[in-house]
């Protein structure tokens, strides 16, 4: 069976990584027009650019929460053969669909961080009508990020468990290979 500290350290990984993009999503840049009176021009002003490392450590915990499992597991090619069965079909199930999930939450997790650290330093004058557009990550990037690390905790977790239980049922053949011939009378 899957080794409970084993899951528990994941899980753990896991956890961090959705607090720190939910944490993300909550602290996100936020920037707003200032007038400078005297050189006559506006330009963004940003506020705490926290969201970015809380984007990037979510980033790093996940991606080592699915190092793990993908080392326990041998990442699913490697290793003694798997028992036919149930299990087999839902790891095999289960192993893609982590690998789906994961690729998503860090492409948004990334997408986020990179985009919340870029700011804008163009300014316009003020005889023009448009004030500068300050450039912030959208709402529900680093949400989504978050969901998706969410559902991969769920499904690797869930990988692991059916990648263990058909491993461990295993039994190569081990008896006669040859047909036994019984004493005919």
């Amino acid at each position: 069976m899957a080794s409970k500290l084993f899951l528990a350290v994941v899980f753990i990984f896991d956890l961090i990584a959705f607090g720190l993009a939910v944490a993300a999503e909550q602290r996100r840049s936020t920037a707003i027009v200032k007038q400078d009176t005297d050189k006559n021009y506006n330009f963004c002003v940003y506020d705490s650019d926290i969201a970015t490392g809380y984007g990037v450590g979510a980033f790093f915990f996940l991606m080592a929460s699915q190092i793990l499992v993908m080392t326990a597991s041998r990442c699913f090619c490697c290793g003694k053969p798997l028992s036919p069965g149930g299990s087999r079909a839902w790891a095999v199930i289960l192993f893609i669909i982590s690998w789906v999930v994961f690729f998503i939450a860090e492409v948004c997790l990334l997408a986020g961080s990179v985009r919340n650290a870029y700011h804008t330093k163009y300014t316009t004058f003020f005889g023009v009508q448009n004030p500068p557009h300050c450039q912030t990550v959208r709402k529900g990037v680093f949400a989504a990020g978050a969901a998706f690390t969410f559902f991969t905790a769920v499904v690797s977790q869930f990988y692991y468990v059916f990648y263990s239980k058909a491993r461990d049922s295993f039994q190569p053949y081990g008896g006669d290979t040859g047909v036994g011939m019984g004493t005919y009378k």
